[in-house]
């Protein structure tokens, strides 16, 4: 068992610990899209889960970017027993399965169930589901399948889809699931064969099943082939509670310098408060599209240090800006983010250094470490070329002058008349 397994399983038993004062949950919508199974576009491959229940974090996804697989879980099993399946998915294809072998560890749980899927091995839905295969061919023929349980297989090699999609008891859509399953894989599949990436397919998988069947909440979404996640833009904060719904407003963007708001903040601005320039509204499934697509002028930034609300996705436009205009450079990538620290676009953090800024141009992606304030500071001190020792001096002796023209306030009177007298 290598030591990413390890950890892994570490994990799941904490989880398993805590799951015991959780509402039972699961993603009612699960996806894999491969438009390119040679691995070759960056854009290739990518999935996601989402739903109206709670604690969307459960089910959302668990990938591995040294292998290249995803596992989405889900199905109406218990915690304990969704667990143990994803282990069991997890060491099969950390074993060198394909997506089959991987998928079909769910029909050992009852209603469990498990998408596995990447760009070498696959993709696969076993156990528990409502779902159809899509299948794209050379000739751009379309092949549209509808599976209920089992195992269904996209064969690794082949351009093509998975959607499972169920309705969530207490969803006030309920009853749309089936129709929209159905109009959804149509609409991967003529997607696919217009040449969209996957990463843009499942962003408008997001949307429409968002809007149209009711299950909106994230989740997140995976690129497999870049190795990069929406993590937990879109997850709930707190235990036994929703995630953000996927087709609702998630932040406004200045276009020019990268200054950005992120929602209910968000609705107190109309302009950019910097050059005046109207703000863009991105929804959240465009987020979550931008998040796991590389382009040409896109990259991937992370963030560490500090949870402060609204620090990621700020930090993520400034370095955005910054790359756009300096490339890759961590000394110009930390000025940047110092210009926002001072001028107060990024608050509760300190000042970072070049070493605190993680590049990697390759994968078009970069780290940011923080350290935050202590004592809830909004902003660090000032950085004066001044020794604290000088400014303490300066202080007293401000402090001697404004006793002095205190004093020559209250005598002014009567030092006039003596000086007047002589």
């Amino acid at each position: 068992m290598d030591d990413n397994l390890r950890k892994i399983l570490i994990l799941l038993s904490i989880f398993l610990i805590l799951f015991g004062f959780m509402a039972t949950i699961s993603a009612t919508m699960n996806v894999i899209v491969i438009t390119d199974p040679t691995g070759q576009d960056i854009n290739g491959v990518a999935g996601g889960s989402m739903s109206f229940a709670d604690n969307m974090f459960q089910s959302t996804f668990l990938m591995s970017k040294e292998k290249q697989f995803v596992v989405l879980s889900g199905g109406e099993g218990d915690s304990s027993n969704r667990l143990k399946a994803i282990v069991d998915a997890i060491s099969r294809l950390e074993n060198g399965a394909t997506a089959a072998e991987g998928a079909a560890a769910a029909s050992s749980y009852s209603g469990i169930r498990l998408m596995v899927g990447g760009p070498s091995i696959g993709a696969a839905v076993g156990g528990s589901f409502d779902a159809y295969l899509i299948t794209v061919e050379d000739d751009n023929s379309i092949q549209i399948t509808p599976y209920s349980g089992g195992l269904a297989v996209l064969p690794p090699g082949k351009k093509g889809a998975i959607i499972h999609l169920r309705n969530t008891h207490g969803n006030p859509q309920y009853g749309t699931a089936t129709q929209v399953r159905r109009e959804t894989a149509l609409n991967i599949g003529r997607m696919i064969r217009d040449g969209y990436s996957a990463t843009t397919i499942v962003g408008q998988v997001f949307k429409e099943v968002s809007n149209d069947a009711g299950e909106k909440y994230g989740g997140g979404a995976v690129n497999l082939v870049a190795g990069i996640s929406t993590g937990d833009m879109f997850t709930p904060e707190e235990i036994n509670t929703t995630g953000y719904p996927m087709n609702e407003p998630y932040v406004k963007v200045c276009p020019n310098d990268g200054w950005s708001s992120g929602y209910p903040a968000a609705e107190n601005y109309e302009t950019c408060p910097i050059d005046g320039t109207p703000l863009k509204v991105v929804y959240a499934y465009e987020a979550l599209t931008d998040a796991i697509t590389v382009t040409q002028d896109s990259v991937s930034v992370s963030v560490y240090g500090s949870e402060t609300p609204g620090l990621s996705e700020t930090t993520s436009e400034v370095v955005k800006a910054s790359v756009t205009k300096y490339g890759y450079d961590s000394n110009a990538i930390a000025g940047s983010i110092n210009k926002g620290i001072r001028n107060g676009l990024i608050v509760g953090v300190n000042y970072v250094e070049p070493k605190d800024i993680n590049v990697k141009a390759g994968s078009k992606a970069v780290g940011v470490y923080y350290t935050p304030l202590p004592d809830g500071r909004s902003s660090p001190p000032w950085n004066l070329p001044v020794s604290s020792f000088v400014l303490d001096i300066l202080g007293s002796i401000q402090t001697a002058i404004g006793i002095i023209l205190i004093l020559l306030v209250i005598f002014r009177s009567r030092l006039l008349k003596s000086f007047q007298k002589k």
